[in-house]
């Protein structure tokens, strides 16, 4: 009877501890991946078929630029972490009225709770440098009656922001010498002050494929491309940079420092890198966009800071999911998805898509052959002896003894495993 209540004890506390961690990881963006759903495009597929596809690829953080409701139906119950987005042409309408922000919110956000798990509303999208200098005004004012809708309707949970480009700043080379622009600060400044207050993070679309773009001369690709290369040496903070990416954060975290928010977070809410483009858009190929996003899975599965903030995870969403053959500008815009319409993948970075090879499931056949026939006998064996030795050792001494929590933790590892 002993053994049965050790075992019944540890199994309660696993199941209090795995409890509590399920609801910290509600709270907000889990891990450091996450990627976006744009839909400029006839020819891609279903929301069904997309969260099928986003699941096996183990892509749990997915941002939207609008609120489509065939979209928060799909993701309902699946788990997935949802930024929905107001769009630009709402944003004058929504600082101006605040009854249109509940009301919008109430329709869009509330009423697909809590099945769907949305996470964030995006205020718009690069308002700031853009063409309308009305909207820059105008974006203040929506982000807070945006903010005080989800508190009228008690949605506490929700976070808000925006999206910036690089238009924003001054200069941003070396990192420790960008600032907002002089024409921008008037605004931004009021706006990283609500943010603060409300602990919203400075949101950043960073894209090394445009810098390289623009000055092909001067810049090496292989830094772009986190590819191995001499870097920059930034002399005023005496900081090393071998990627362009992490630079291009730095340089947004001295422009918050300069503007007097040292504190807040910068997460990157959009990079990526064309597969293809113009004649005049040399570097869109498949092999380098299949380098830089390789590169960039490999360097935030690294869970770690940059040069400037060490400390900061970095954390980004991908441009994109599709390609999206109805967006308007050079041939590049349209060429940005890790994956093809029909689901498969456009170039392999350690995903797989809808469509899985024959030789994928051969091999996953042959490595579960390996391990039941091989591993799995020696391991069981291994532990029930551990379990038993360990089983006598608390009737000799007391209950203490750690070393039986950890074969019975090695017991619910493998079962866990082998599911």
């Amino acid at each position: 009877m002993k053994i049965f209540w050790v075992l019944f004890r540890f199994l309660t506390m696993f199941l209090i501890f795995f409890s509590s961690i399920v609801s910290l990881t509600v709270q907000g963006f889990t891990g450091t991946y996450g990627i976006n759903y744009g839909r400029i495009a006839d020819n891609i597929p279903s929301p069904d078929q997309v969260v099928t596809l986003l699941r096996a690829a183990k892509i749990k953080n997915v941002r939207i630029y609008d609120a489509d409701h065939s979209v928060l139906k799909a993701f309902s119950g699946t788990g997935l972490e949802l930024v929905v987005g107001l769009p630009n042409d709402y944003v004058k309408d929504m600082s101006a009225n605040a009854d249109h922000a509940v009301n919008w919110v109430k329709e869009n956000v509330q009423s697909f709770l809590p099945g769907t798990n949305i996470r964030g509303i995006a205020v718009g999208n690069e308002i700031l440098g853009g063409g309308d200098t009305e909207m820059w005004a105008a974006l203040l004012g929506a982000v807070k009656n945006i903010y005080n809708a989800t508190q009228t309707l008690h949605l506490t949970d929700i976070q808000i922001t925006t999206a910036h480009s690089q238009a924003v700043f001054a200069n941003s080379y070396p990192p420790s010498s960008c600032i907002f622009k002089d024409n921008i600060v008037q605004y931004m400044k009021p706006l990283l002050e609500f943010f603060s207050q409300m602990g919203s993070p400075f949101c950043l679309n960073a894209y090394p494929f445009l810098a390289y773009m623009g000055d092909p001369e001067n810049i090496d690709i292989n830094y772009a491309l986190f590819q191995s290369t001499q870097g920059i040496d930034d002399t005023k903070t005496d900081l090393h940079y071998d990627n362009m990416l992490d630079a291009q954060i730095d340089a947004a975290y001295a422009a918050l420092e300069d503007a007097g928010f040292k504190k807040m977070e910068v997460i990157v809410t959009e990079t990526g890198w064309a597969s293809r483009g113009d004649d005049s858009e040399a570097a869109a190929t498949v092999n380098n966009a299949m380098t830089y996003n390789y590169n960039l899975r490999k360097r935030l599965a690294k869970r770690k800071g940059t040069p400037l903030r060490p400390k900061m995870v970095v954390k980004a969403y991908i441009f994109a999911i599709f390609n999206e053959d109805l967006k308007p500008g050079p041939t590049s815009e349209r060429n940005f998805g890790l994956f093809k319409p029909d689901g498969s993948i456009a170039y392999n970075i350690g995903f797989h898509g809808l469509k899985s090879s024959s030789a994928d499931t051969l091999l996953l056949s042959l490595k579960h052959f390996y391990l039941f026939i091989f591993c799995v006998p020696e391991i069981i064996i291994s532990i029930r002896a551990n379990i038993w030795e360990e089983y006598m050792d608390i009737r000799a001494q007391d209950w203490s003894r750690p070393h039986f929590l950890v074969s019975v933790i090695s017991a619910v590892a493998l079962l866990v495993f082998l599911r």
